[in-house]
């Protein structure tokens, strides 16, 4: 059988309509909207030729094949590479890329670490953190709102949470790109971040051992569990690195989509401005209309049927999670951002068991900045054009020149 992009080649299922679209194109990263309406409009599945996958962006549909694990799993790689053929570019994450019974090891030990309790305990950081920024913001005429609030903040909190002795704010953006850039095909996208791994890897690798973590933070309990024999001492460095790799870009992506909605919507941050117990389904609003991680794949464990579709075991198919949180038979009124809507169900963070297992630590560090402007800016104005990164895998903000004006 012919391998394309790391997989196997598929026959078209019966009934799915062919588009020759190639959904890694430049332009439909930076501008997804009309390939999402495009997408759900063709019918629960398309087969895309250029790369032999299914792909789905209705939102019944892709919530059911990328939550249910045992027909649909995640152990063959979440990109388009199907591990069962090829090796993956690192040893391959014992949380994201696995499915249960080991999935349920090292999610419970990594839930520990992120525990709502741990997290609370992170709020006086986080908080003074985002006010001394945002006081530093508000003294600029403009600034860039990538580089120097999205980036900025989480870079550096999240390695004091994790306890990494040494901070290195670029490392940790690149190592991000890297990551989810490699779940997209062999495209000038994906080969220009695995370019960096030569002066990235190194510096991420070596701060998963535990000599250069600090007696406290995510990391400290991670290898607590090691000693309590609960998981080795190679699974801890790698629950470390999971850490590292998808602890910050999507954090980052965050907090700059929420600005990007906030500046675009003025009526939805004055409303918010006037009841700030509409700070959480504002942030869940941001996560459904931007969706951050916008696509991740699944594998076919075996032959079955979604919706009438026929699906061939090792077919991989791509979850439009982009398309699906902006689904109008899910969401009435879908194209609008209305910090109102509380879009409980929003495939943003995942679901089921493979739902974002530090989600509530994310949702913390956006709450500490919003909490902050709310209460320091008055008005949030572009200074310039915004322009998103094209990423195989997240969509997210390269550049966001903004204002603040002082409250």
């Amino acid at each position: 059988m012919k391998i394309i992009e790391g997989h196997y080649e598929i026959e078209v299922p019966e009934g799915v309509p062919v588009w020759d679209v190639d959904p890694y194109d430049v332009d439909i990263l930076q501008d997804p909207d009309e390939y999402y309406a495009e997408l759900r409009s063709k019918g629960p599945f398309v087969y895309i030729p250029k790369y032999s996958i299914l792909a789905c962006g209705r939102y019944e549909e892709t919530k059911e094949v990328f939550s249910d694990w045992e027909r649909f799993i995640s152990s063959r790689g979440v990109g388009l590479q199907d591990f069962e053929l090829e090796e993956p570019w690192r040893p391959k994450s014992i949380i994201l890329e696995v499915d249960p019974p080991e999935h349920s090891v090292t999610r419970r030990v990594l839930a520990r670490a992120l525990s709502p309790k741990a997290t609370a305990a992170l709020k006086e950081l986080f908080q003074e953190t985002a006010d001394r920024l945002i006081d530093e913001l508000l003294e600029k005429e403009s600034f860039e709102a990538v580089v120097e609030l999205a980036e900025e903040f989480p870079t550096t909190v999240f390695p004091k949470a994790v306890g990494l002795k040494e901070k290195n704010s670029r490392a940790l953006v690149d190592y991000g790109a890297m990551v989810f850039n490699a779940l997209g095909p062999d495209n000038e996208l994906r080969r220009n971040a695995m370019a960096m791994g030569p002066t990235t890897v190194p510096w991420i690798v070596e701060q998963c051992n535990r000599k250069n973590l600090k007696p406290e933070g995510f990391g400290a309990t991670i290898f607590a569990a090691a000693d309590a024999g609960e998981i080795n001492e190679e699974q801890a460095e790698k629950l470390v690195r999971s850490l590292l790799s998808a602890g910050v870009d999507t954090t980052v992506t965050g907090i700059g989509s929420a600005l990007w909605c906030l500046a675009k919507f003025p009526d939805q941050f004055k409303r918010l401005k006037d009841d700030p117990t509409l700070l959480r389904p504002a942030f869940e609003e941001v996560l459904r209309f931007t969706s951050p991680v916008h696509s991740f794949c699944r594998t076919a464990s075996g032959d079955t049927m979604v919706s009438g579709t026929r699906i061939a075991e090792g077919s991989k198919i791509l979850c439009v999670l982009g398309a699906a949180n902006s689904d109008e038979r899910q969401w009435k009124e879908a194209e609008k951002f209305d910090i109102g809507r509380r879009p409980t169900g929003h495939l943003a963070m995942g679901t089921g068991i493979h739902g974002c297992v530090g989600q509530n630590l994310a949702r913390a560090e956006v709450a500490a900045v919003l909490t902050s402007i709310i209460a320091k800016v008055e008005e949030i104005d572009f200074a310039g054009e915004a322009v998103w990164r094209p990423n195989n895998a997240i969509h997210a903000l390269d550049k966001l020149p903004l204002v603040f004006k002082r409250a």
